[in-house]
């Protein structure tokens, strides 16, 4: 007999990405059909009650939610052992009286290490408790990266004054990508060393940068994640600033590469200007209407360091639908290569529908669906609150895409895989075999390396296999999705 067990855990907390593995761990049991265990956010919440759990009354973001049903109630305790493991299996915890006890702030954690000022503190907890951390990093005296999102806007101008202030630099909020010392930190992709530094004002254009440069046999010394926002006019590019000038006082640096998304003019034409008084090449790669695409952004650095442009690597062929038509559907989990593919598009057919639109009219609404050209980008603020990264847990755009793919008015479904450590293990795994059911033609960016943990050739042959047209540049997979619906022949 069917057996449906909902268990809440107050005060009870591991991060998402924890509980993610956990869920994945008690789901493959025996015996059991669906599991989820997360912290009781109201999007966890809305999920738990979208795969058929009852949530139990009266819970807070803070308490923890273990549910799962079982097709024989038999293994009831079994799994609830799994749940057990599974979890004390996450935690690191400290034993034996010769261990030093865990240090409780990160303040007291930096002013342990004993390399002093060489220390870049990573902060990677929910977005509203970021701040603490971060200020506490800044107070002890170093660097810190923001891996966290979600944080307040108010509360990124304070951490960015006082590190400018103290000449120190802060890379975030939401910094999903540096290379820092010839060390990959977060979803950063394996690449070799070499003469070109990258500040990023965006973690998938800097991963898109990263991939180009590396099928053409250029390294990539530095990369500096300064968070999307950090070209805003809130903000005014204080840790872009502070980066440039780092990047310009490393003489293995040879030419910097600033890449973000649409910058607000003013504060882009600012760093035009400081980086002119810098006595290393500065290649702006900034994206907005008229604007080259990290494409031609990259062989514009291959050309200025003497390097021969490469042709860019597509796999496989899709085909257009019998009519020629339909709508242009793109499913992304970069920002930056949403927005890269919206100008791209918007230039062929018109204005594109977003849930990161270009401006207020063209946004979508909370069903993400609308009868025009569109483009979702799962990995905004807005849908990670309470919930992995969709590098990380790709299910609700997977979701999505079974019903985007099953719409007569889709001609072509475009999406993005993005490669790299910390990103999910084998995407093509689960993206292939939606790819097959799919009733459209779709075209595939894998933004990738060689050296990178998930296989680029292994990806991209699984996924054309399925019937993808797979492209290495986002750009290039735009413009041939134009072309399946024939905006552009």
């Amino acid at each position: 007999m069917r057996h449906t067990h909902v268990e809440l855990r107050r005060g009870a907390y591991a991060d998402s990405v924890t509980l993610l593995q956990v869920s994945r761990t008690v789901a493959a049991g025996a015996g059991v059909e669906a599991a989820q265990v997360a912290m009781a956010t109201d999007l966890n919440l809305d999920v738990l009650a979208g795969m058929g759990f009852a949530p139990p009354p009266d819970v807070t973001a803070n308490d923890m939610v273990v549910a799962f049903r079982l097709s024989d109630a038999s293994a009831l305790d079994a799994t609830l052992v799994a749940v057990d493991a599974a979890l004390a299996g996450s935690s690191r915890v400290a034993g034996g009286s010769a261990e030093l006890a865990p240090p409780r702030t990160t303040g007291s954690a930096l002013r342990r290490d004993a390399n002093g000022g060489d220390v870049l503190a990573l902060v990677s907890v929910p977005g509203p408790s970021a701040f603490v951390e971060a200020m506490d990093a800044l107070d002890a005296g170093h660097d810190v990266m923001v891996f966290s999102d979600n944080v307040p806007l108010d509360q990124e101008v304070a951490l960015k004054r006082t590190a400018t202030a103290r000449g120190l630099l802060v890379m975030g909020p939401d910094c999903g990508t540096a290379v820092v010392g010839g060390l990959g930190l977060g979803f950063a992709n394996a690449v070799v060393p070499g003469p070109v530094g990258i500040v990023a004002a965006s973690g998938t254009g800097c991963q898109q940068l990263m991939a180009l440069l590396d099928h053409a046999d250029l390294g990539v010394g530095s990369a500096l994640g300064v968070g999307g926002r950090d070209l805003s006019a809130d903000v005014g590019g204080l840790s872009t600033r502070e980066s440039l000038r780092r990047l310009d006082d490393d003489p293995a640096i040879e030419l910097i590469v600033v890449v973000s998304k649409p910058p607000a003019a003013e504060v882009a034409a600012t760093i035009r200007e400081y980086a002119a008084t810098l006595g290393t090449p500065v290649e702006l790669a900034l994206l907005g209407a008229g604007q080259p695409d990290l494409t031609a952004a990259a062989e514009t650095v291959l050309a200025r360091l003497g390097r021969e442009v490469p042709d860019w690597p597509v796999w496989g062929e899709a085909t257009a639908r019998a009519d020629g038509g339909g709508l242009l559907r793109g499913l992304f989990v970069g920002g930056t290569l949403c927005d890269e593919a919206m100008l791209v598009a918007t230039q062929v057919i018109g204005p594109i529908r977003s849930n990161i639109p270009f401006s207020p009219e063209l946004a979508l609404g909370p069903d993400l669906d609308a009868d025009a050209h569109l483009m979702i980008d799962f990995g905004d603020d807005t849908l990670t609150s309470g919930r992995a990264h969709p590098m990380i847990d790709p299910t609700l755009r997977l979701e999505h895409l079974a019903e985007v793919a099953a719409d007569p008015r889709t001609g072509v479904l475009l999406l993005d895989v993005v490669l790299g450590h910390g990103a999910e293990d084998d995407p093509a795994a689960s993206l292939a075999p939606a790819i097959a059911r799919a009733a459209c033609p779709v075209v595939v960016a894998l933004v990738g390396t060689t050296s990178d943990p998930q296989g680029l050739s292994r990806q991209a042959e699984a996924l054309s296999a399925a019937g993808a047209e797979v492209h290495l540049s986002n750009a290039a997979a735009c413009r041939r999705a134009l072309e399946l619906i024939g905006g552009a022949r």
